[in-house]
C-alpha cells in the first residue's frame, strides 16, 4: 500500500469510527469541504502535514496516534 492510500484510508476509517461525514470532519477541523474531498477522491494525493493536524485536531487526536497503525509500519518504499 502507497502512503496516500493509508492516510485516505485512515481518515475514512477514522469518520466511519466517529461517525463523522466528510462535512462534519471539514467543519471540525477547519478544512474546506473540497480539500477533504479532493484528497479522499485522489485530486490531491499528497496532503501536507498541516492539514493533517488539522484533521487531527478535528477527530480530536495527536498525530501520533494517527500514525500509529500497523498500515504505518509497514508501507511500502515510496521511492523505488
Amino acid at each position: 500500500m502507497d502512503t496516500y492510500t493509508a492516510v485516505k484510508n485512515r481518515i475514512l476509517c477514522l469518520c466511519e469510527e466517529k461517525k463523522m461525514t466528510i462535512n462534519k470532519l471539514a467543519t471540525a477541523s477547519g478544512v474546506a469541504p473540497s480539500t477533504v474531498k479532493n484528497i479522499l477522491y485522489g485530486k490531491s494525493r499528497n496532503p501536507g502535514i498541516v492539514t493533517l493536524k488539522m484533521f487531527c485536531d478535528g477527530l480530536g487526536m495527536t498525530l501520533p496516534e494517527f500514525f500509529d497503525t500497523d498500515t504505518f509500519e509497514n508501507l511500502e518504499q515510496e521511492i523505488q
